[in-house]
Parts: structure tokens; sequence; C-alpha cells
């Protein structure tokens, strides 16, 4: 994390059957899908993590299948952030950690907390549940970064928490949830929601380019990490996207 400032740029998930002939080459096993799109775009984020526990295993052949500089996002179990009382999940952020999630190793980027879009904000309930986020684990720092998708977190008391802790918030561009864009941790997380389909790229050109710009900045004149999710919309186009967008920041 002491490195250079690095912008990655990815889909959600390897396992769509509509990317095969499209994005997977025809007739591409599916055991070799993630090898592929682990060598055309920077990193995945993982949501399998959010419905159940993986095993050791899968994390350890996920790491061994990707390039070496390749990173993973996580997305944290539902069963910590779909409560009602968030200062109770500390056993459940435990265990997730202990399911395998450090097999990863240096492959292992933010952990994403997804938030229910009935979840209101409440400090006090929201800052118990920042103070059981472990800082680092078995000597590897642990990057957190929240979604939340009420509008009553746009409070500065809550831009003040997650400074403290420092965790980031998700920037995400969606028709339906507002968009928190403040920069809260030492990286940006932006999961980009508005793929179309009858755009070849995902994104109009004109609309990647702001998006490259964007992210330039924040890499290079502000230091920060990038992590870039094209998630859902028509998520046919998300790897067209992410490819796009890698094309841009290599120029």
């Amino acid at each position: 994390m002491n490195s250079a400032p690095r912008i990655r740029v990815g889909i959600g998930g390897w396992v769509f059957p509509p990317w095969r002939g499209v994005f997977y080459p025809q007739g591409l096993p599916q055991a070799r899908e993630l090898a592929h799109a682990s060598r055309q775009v920077t990193a995945i984020e993982i949501n399998g993590t959010f419905y159940g526990s993986q095993k050791p295993a899968s994390f350890r052949r996920w790491h061994d299948e990707t390039p070496e500089d390749f990173v993973f996002s996580l997305k944290g179990p539902r069963f910590v952030t779909h409560r009602s009382d968030l200062a109770t999940a500390g056993s459940s952020i435990d265990r997730f950690f202990t399911t395998g999630v450090l097999e990863l190793r240096d492959k292992l980027g933010p952990v994403l907390w997804q938030f229910a879009p009935r979840m209101a904000f409440d400090e006090a309930g929201f800052a118990a549940f920042l103070e059981l986020l472990p800082q680092q684990l078995d000597g590897r720092p642990i990057r957190h970064v929240v979604e939340v998708r009420h509008r009553s977190f746009a409070a500065p008391s809550f831009t003040e928490l997650l400074r403290r802790h420092r965790v980031a918030v998700a920037l995400v561009d969606d028709d339906n949830y507002p968009a928190f864009e403040t920069i809260t941790g030492d990286f940006v997380y932006a999961r980009l929601r508005r793929c179309v389909e009858g755009e070849p790229t995902g994104y109009a050109p004109d609309a990647l380019d702001s998006w490259a710009e964007r992210f330039r900045q924040h890499s290079a004149q502000k230091g920060h990490d990038c992590f870039v999710y094209f998630i859902n919309g028509a998520k046919v186009r998300a790897p067209a996207a992410a490819q796009a967008l890698l094309q841009r920041l290599a120029n």
C-alpha cells in the first residue's frame, strides 16, 4: 500500500452466461473463465461472499489462477449489514475473516460493506459498526468501504465518522440511489452501474473519457489508489466498458 497509486478497473464476478461467446471465447471451458477474465481486466469484485461463506480452498485457487498484480474486492456478508442493530455484528465480522479470505494474500483488495436501501443513518449504531472493522489482520492492512443508499447518510457526522476510521464511501453511478462523492479514506472505490446494451462499450465514449480523467486526477494529483467496477446495468457490456476505460488510462 506504500507503492505508487494504482487505478484498477474490473467487473463484478466472472460467471455470467451471456458473456460466453462475447467476452469469453466460444468454447472456453467454464473452469478457465477466471484465468481469462483476470487477464483482460485488473480487478474483480466478488459478490458471492455477500450471500454465504466461501471455502479457503476457493480463495487459494482464485489467488493462483490470476496474474501476480491482480486484485479481488470482496463484498462483506449480508448477515453483517442487513440487521437492525449493527453493534451486534462483531461475531459475524470475525467469522467472515476466518473463512479463508486471507488466502488471497497480496491480492486481497478492499472489503465492501453494502447496506440495504431502507437503512437510515443512525450515528451511534454506525459508529459502533465501524469500531468492529479490523484495521489489520496477520500484519496485513485491511481496507474497508461502505455503500450506503439512504439519503439520510448525506450528513456531516457520517463523513466525519468515516474519516475518523479511515473507511471509504463508495461512489455509485446509479439512477436509483444518491451519489456520495466525498473522499473519506485513502482510496477511491467506484461502482459504475449505467451500462446500456445499445452502447458497444457500455458507457458512451465521452462518458468514459470523463471517468478516466477523474480517476487520473485522484491517482496522480491526490495520491489515491482507485478501484473501479462496472456493475449491473446492462451487465453484458460490463467487460467491454472496463476494457475501454483501461485503454484510456493506458494512453
